[in-house]
């Protein structure tokens, strides 16, 4: 089965393209031209990285050699067989098997010492955690988002959002540590079922990476964690299955660019 992220009805992709981005700094100058959306030749793709890749997160992870990524972000398909209120579903949602597996192939293209962060659902941590320990996974710490609505209503009210961070060997602890219990962003979920706000991701990017580094999403769904990345001065590599999804993220991270131009040239000026 194919796996990445997105809903069992993606918006149709545009016809692919290329956005040159001349004139920035270095950092997004090595690959950020490089947004198309074409299976066939992701691994051109991913020399440079900035990219953002569409097709099975398992197989394109193997192209990406030993250490490469520095920091993963991600928010996987939780096995839940979710449904947003327009009745939005999840690609692989139903079916663990095609998920958890990317996780070891992960592991493998981080650098040593390292952190995963890693967003769940809580009544399927045990498979998740097993398939991270498996990998070769570490638990470092446990990040909780708080919510001022309820997404959802069960035995309770679910009013957070929650992640694991892993850690890949020991890596240094990070020089601004940041609170455990983080105030979450609503997004509206207006491009994804289950989208994440940039301004949620941003501090952990900052957190626990540093500038040039490499932030990786292998379920990227609307590309939020690329954004992140993007705009924190980190490379990205986002890996999804939907090309609806793809184009959106490779729209966002146009913007991004000529906003990243627009600011390099006032400061120049």
């Amino acid at each position: 089965m194919p796996i990445g992220r997105g809903s069992a009805t993606p918006a149709p992709a545009p016809p692919t393209m290329a956005f040159g981005l001349d004139g920035l700094p270095p950092l997004f100058a090595r690959g950020a031209d490089r947004l198309q959306c074409a299976t066939d030749n992701w691994r051109k793709e991913m020399k440079d990285f900035n990219s953002i890749i569409c097709g099975n997160s398992l197989e394109i992870l193997k192209g990406v050699e030993t250490g490469q990524i520095d920091l993963a972000i991600t928010d996987p398909p939780y096995g839940v067989r979710y449904k947003d209120r327009t009745g939005r579903s999840v690609r692989n949602d139903d079916d663990l098997n095609a998920v958890l597996p990317v996780f070891a192939e992960l592991y493998r293209a981080m650098r040593p010492n390292s952190f995963c962060i890693s967003f769940y659902g809580w009544n399927r941590v045990d498979e998740f955690m097993r398939a991270w320990k498996d990998a070769g996974f570490t638990v470092a710490g446990h990040i909780v988002w708080t919510k001022d609505y309820s997404s959802r209503t069960g035995v309770v009210k679910y009013h957070h959002e929650q992640a694991y961070v892993l850690a890949k060997g020991r890596p240094q602890r990070p020089a601004r540590p940041i609170a455990d219990v983080q105030p979450w962003t609503r997004t509206g979920n207006r491009a994804h079922p289950t989208e994440k706000a940039v301004e949620s991701l941003q501090p952990l990017i900052r957190a626990f990476s540093k500038r040039g580094d490499l932030v990786c999403d292998p379920f990227s769904g609307s590309g939020s964690t690329s954004v992140a990345a993007a705009l924190s001065g980190r490379r990205y590599l986002g890996i999804e299955l939907e090309e609806g999804y793809c184009a959106h993220a490779r729209q966002r991270l146009a913007g991004v660019g000529r906003y990243l131009q627009t600011r390099t040239s006032k400061i120049a000026a």
